[in-house]
C-alpha cells in the first residue's frame, strides 16, 4: 500500500507540468485544450503520449515548399484578382452572384481561391455512375493522370484502378497517385507495384517512419482530387473500394456527392494536388512541366473557386467559407453532412439562421460509421431542433456526401464534412459554386434524399432514453478532438 501511495504522488505531481505544457500549446483553442486535460485527467502520464501521439501543432510550420517564382506568380494573380472585385470590373455571368461578391472576395483573400467562370460540372450520387465516367476519363487521357484518395482499400474496385493506371502509364502517360497513409493502413505493400513498374509514380502521405507508430496519425490528408490532362478534375467524397459502389453489406447503398468539373478551376485542383505531392514524394513536380496548367478551351459559365485548408494554417478558411454562407442566406440552408461536431462559431451561425426564419434542413445518416462521432453529432442536434432546425435521418443505406446548398444559389461540395476534424486537423479541398442551375440541381437533389430519409422530430428527440443521452453527453466532451 505504501509503494502504490508513492507511486499515485509522484504520478500527480509529474502530470501537472504534464499538463501546464498542454495548456501553454492548446492556449488559443479553449474547448480542445480542456478536452486533452480531461485525457491528462483520467490517463495521467499516459495522457500526455497520447498527446504527442494526437495532439502536435502543425499551424506553426511551414510545410509546403513554393519557389520563389512560383510564389511571386501566384500572389500577382492573387492581387490582380483582389483589384478587380474592389474596383468591381467583375462581371457575373449569373447575374444572381453579386450579391456573393464579398464572399468570393473573402475565399480570395485568406483562402488564395482564384474565382473563374467559366467551368461545367457534372453531379455524381452514386459510386457506379461516378467510377465508370472516371474510368472512361483515364481510358482517353494523353498526358497525365494525378490522384489523390483517402482511402484506398485492398479491393476488386482499387485493383481495377491500378490496372487502368498501369496500362495508361505502359503507354507513356504520367501517372502519379498519393493516398493517405493511416486512411489506407489495409492497402498492401506491393499493391502498386505493376504500376511503379510501368513507370507510374506512387507515393503515401505523412507515411510511418516507425513501424507501428505514426507522430502525424491525427492529420490526414482527407483530400479527394483527379486531375487528367489538366483540363478534367473530379472533386468530392467518394474514396477508392467496393463499399463506394454499394455492395458492401454493413452499409449498403452508398449515397455520396462528387463533381466532375472542367474550366479554369481544373488549375487550382492541380496547383493543390501539386503541393500535396511535393510534400509527400522524392518525385518532385515543378509548375512549368509541359501540360502542368492549360487554360481551358469552351467548357461552361459556371462560377467556382477551389478552397482549401489544413491544420499547417492558422485561418479555417472552409469553416469560414460555410459560416459566410449560412450568414448570407435568406430563404434555405440544406445541409448533408456524415459528421455533425461544429464549433460554438458555427453553431451560433446556424442558431442566428434558424431565429431568423430561414428554413435549415439537415441530413445524416440513421446508421453510423463511427460511433463515438455519431453519439458527438447526436448531442448537438437537439439544440438546433429545440429552435426549428428541420433533421432528416438517411435510410436507404450510408449518407456521406458534403454538400450544403443556400438559397438555391450558391453550394458547396467537396471533401470537408461539418466537423471541428475536417476545420482543424485534416487536410481538406471543396468547391464552392456560385451558380444558380448548379445549386437548384443539388437542392433537388436533397429533396430527392428526402424520400428516402425520416424526420426526427424534436419530441422524439428529448424521448431518448438516459442512458443514450449520458453517452452523448460523454461523447460530446471529447469532441474537439475526436
Amino acid at each position: 500500500m505504501f509503494i502504490y501511495t508513492h507511486l499515485y504522488t509522484i504520478i500527480t505531481i509529474l502530470n501537472i507540468p504534464l499538463a501546464i505544457t498542454v495548456m501553454f500549446l492548446e492556449r488559443r483553442n479553449i474547448g480542445v485544450t480542456w478536452a486533452w486535460l480531461m485525457v491528462l485527467l483520467f490517463l495521467p502520464v499516459v495522457g500526455f503520449a497520447v498527446y504527442l501521439l494526437f495532439g502536435q501543432n502543425l499551424s506553426k510550420r511551414k510545410l509546403y515548399k513554393i519557389g520563389r517564382r512560383s510564389r511571386i506568380m501566384m500572389a500577382a494573380l492573387i492581387e490582380n484578382q483582389r483589384k478587380d472585385f474592389l474596383e468591381n470590373h467583375i462581371t457575373f455571368t449569373d447575374t444572381a452572384m453579386a450579391e456573393y461578391r464579398d464572399m468570393i472576395f473573402m475565399n480570395l483573400s485568406s483562402g488564395y481561391a482564384l474565382y473563374s467562370q467559366n467551368n461545367s460540372v457534372d453531379i455524381f450520387t452514386n459510386g457506379t455512375d461516378k467510377f465508370e465516367c472516371l474510368f472512361k476519363d483515364i481510358e482517353q487521357a494523353k498526358e497525365s493522370i494525378h490522384m489523390m484518395y483517402y482511402i484506398v482499400q485492398n479491393d476488386s474496385l482499387a485493383r481495377r484502378m491500378a490496372e487502368a493506371l498501369t496500362r495508361k502509364a505502359k503507354e507513356g502517360v504520367q501517372v502519379r497517385f498519393l493516398y493517405d497513409d493511416i486512411g489506407s493502413h489495409h492497402l498492401n505493400r506491393h499493391f502498386f507495384d505493376g504500376l511503379k513498374a510501368a513507370g507510374g509514380q506512387v507515393s503515401a502521405f505523412f507515411p510511418s517512419k516507425i513501424p507501428y507508430l505514426n507522430f502525424r496519425v491525427n492529420y490526414r490528408n482527407h483530400r479527394k482530387l483527379v486531375i487528367i490532362d489538366g483540363v478534367i478534375g473530379y472533386i468530392g467524397g467518394f474514396n477508392i473500394g467496393d463499399e463506394y459502389l454499394g455492395i458492401d453489406r454493413r452499409f449498403g447503398f452508398w449515397r455520396d456527392t462528387h463533381l466532375r468539373l472542367t474550366g479554369n478551376s481544373v488549375q487550382q485542383m492541380q496547383s493543390q494536388f501539386l503541393l500535396d505531392w511535393n510534400l509527400a514524394s522524392p518525385f518532385m513536380i515543378r509548375g512549368s512541366e509541359h501540360g502542368m496548367f492549360k487554360e481551358a478551351e469552351e467548357s461552361g459559365d459556371v462560377g467556382i473557386q477551389i478552397v482549401s485548408s489544413g491544420p499547417n494554417q492558422t485561418l479555417e478558411q472552409i469553416k469560414n467559407a460555410y459560416i459566410k454562407m449560412i450568414n448570407s442566406a435568406k430563404v434555405s440552408i440544406y445541409i448533408q453532412t456524415p459528421y455533425f461536431i461544429p464549433d460554438e462559431s458555427l453553431m451560433d451561425a446556424l442558431k442566428m439562421a434558424v431565429l431568423s426564419g430561414v428554413d435549415v434542413r439537415m441530413m445524416i445518416p440513421s446508421k453510423p460509421d463511427h460511433k463515438m462521432v455519431y453519439l458527438a453529432s447526436f448531442s448537438y442536434l437537439g439544440d438546433l431542433m429545440e429552435q426549428g432546425m428541420k433533421c432528416y435521418l438517411y435510410e436507404k443505406g450510408f449518407m456521406h456526401a458534403k454538400t450544403i446548398v443556400v438559397d438555391g444559389k450558391v453550394a458547396s461540395v467537396g471533401t470537408a464534412n461539418v466537423d471541428i476534424r475536417s476545420f482543424k486537423l485534416n487536410f481538406e479541398v471543396n468547391a464552392v459554386i456560385y451558380d444558380t442551375n448548379t445549386a437548384t440541381r443539388l437542392k433537388d437533389i436533397f429533396e430527392e434524399d428526402m424520400l428516402d430519409s425520416r424526420e426526427l422530430t424534436y419530441e422524439a428527440y428529448c424521448n431518448r432514453s438516459l442512458y443514450q443521452r449520458f453517452k452523448e453527453s460523454c461523447t460530446r466532451l471529447l469532441s474537439p478532438i475526436l
